[in-house]
């Protein structure tokens, strides 16, 4: 499906990608979820990329929260720019290093449900009008929960299946 533009579409495919994702996960073997990813990729397991994901939802959230109450997030964080995501990433994937891949499952679930409910709570003109509000600058919000969501898991996806 191409990248959403409506609602439904974003509703569609953010919940198809997720369900994939975690049915392959949940399908592996258990020894192949903790298999080690090759040495150039930063995530270097399983857990590692569904932190990632989780994260990622987490900074969107606060995003939305500072920009619908008024306010001009700092994105993508504090102390980080667009140009510094790799840096960004580094810290992210360290922040989680300590969780297990349960854990990291239950955190993900959580946030994926959240952003689902911002989704559900607004419409299509407030989700694709491009720069409807000042946070999200020249793009949409639905710009930035795709990214975070359907395109998100399929890239973790991917992932996932090369290097396991």
């Amino acid at each position: 499906m191409p990248r959403p533009k409506t609602k439904e579409e974003l509703i569609k495919l953010s919940n198809e990608n997720y369900g994939k994702l975690m049915n392959y996960v949940e399908g592996l073997p258990k020894e192949k979820l903790t298999t080690k990813f090759p040495n150039h990729y930063l995530n270097r397991n399983i857990r590692d990329v569904l932190a990632h994901l989780r994260h990622w939802h987490l900074m969107f959230l606060k995003w939305h929260n500072a920009g619908m109450n008024g306010d001009k997030p700092e994105m993508p964080a504090p102390g980080y720019t667009w140009r510094t995501v790799p840096e960004l990433n580094i810290i992210i994937n360290k922040k989680y290093s300590k969780k297990t891949l349960n854990e990291i499952k239950i955190l993900l679930e959580s946030t994926f449900r959240q952003v689902q409910q911002i989704i559900t709570n607004h419409n299509n003109n407030e989700l694709f009008e491009k720069q409807k509000y000042k946070w999200t600058g020249t793009t949409s919000m639905g710009s930035y929960i795709v990214s975070a969501t359907s395109s998100h898991y399929e890239w973790a996806l991917k992932l996932i299946k090369k290097c396991i």
